[in-house]
């Protein structure tokens, strides 16, 4: 039985699975340490003073980071700010 398929039956919309797998090379206890070192300064990434410091704590590289930033955007855990940069909207940022 197709994926499609499978969705439809379950009553899932189709776009949901494309949202729901986190980035190549990336897994959930590093989305969770990213977000619990957001969340230390203060849940907004705008500069590299930002990234840095998350990084550091979570214990990724500068890409894994971008990467998890956009996995959040894209999942609606996080939200473009007007002048530059993103807030996570989850966890201990919700």
């Amino acid at each position: 039985m197709g994926i499609r398929k499978v969705m439809a039956l379950a009553g899932l919309p189709l776009g949901l699975a494309a949202c729901v797998m986190a980035p190549e090379g990336v897994n959930e206890q590093m989305i969770a340490d990213y977000t619990l070192a957001a969340s230390t300064i203060g849940c907004e990434l705008k500069h590299d003073s930002d990234y840095l410091p998350v990084e550091l704590q979570a214990g990724l590289t500068r890409q894994q980071a971008l990467d998890i930033t956009s996995y959040m955007l894209a999942n609606d855990k996080a939200v473009s700010l007007p002048d530059g940069g993103v807030k996570l909207t989850t966890g201990a940022c919700a």
